[in-house]
């Protein structure tokens, strides 16, 4: 299963991908929402994303609402990895189109725990 990083921070993307391969996701990676969008457009596979909230050109909360505009992408499960703990952030973020919130700092073990309430894993097997 492929799955896409997005994030500012590159330290974030290689613990986030580093649990992720260990679960055995082929992981590709943005720096921002616009490349994230241009990653998912040429990687029609990618069925999982993880957006940071705060990035310059396109946050996170942008990306998640241009995702949830195109049919195709129906079928892609969306996790806001970000620091915004307020709960009207994370209303507003489930409400724009994300399956899951995941809060910084968090552990791989964490990470994986909330992937699995999300089934995916279950593509997988």
């Amino acid at each position: 299963m492929q799955a896409l990083i997005i994030d500012d921070s590159r330290a974030v993307r290689m613990l986030i991908g580093a649990a992720l391969r260990d679960q055995g996701f082929e992981v590709f990676e943005a720096g921002n929402g616009q490349e994230g969008l241009e990653k998912l457009q040429h990687n029609p596979e990618v069925r999982l994303v993880l957006v940071d909230w705060n990035m310059p050109i396109m946050d996170g909360l942008q990306f998640i609402q241009e995702v949830r505009k195109r049919k195709s992408w129906d079928d892609v499960q969306i996790v806001m990895v970000t620091t915004e703990t307020e709960s009207e952030q994370v209303q507003r973020a489930i409400t724009a189109g994300a399956n899951e919130y995941v809060m910084k700092p968090f552990t791989p073990e964490v990470l994986v725990a909330k992937l699995s309430l999300l089934g995916a894993f279950e593509e997988m097997e």
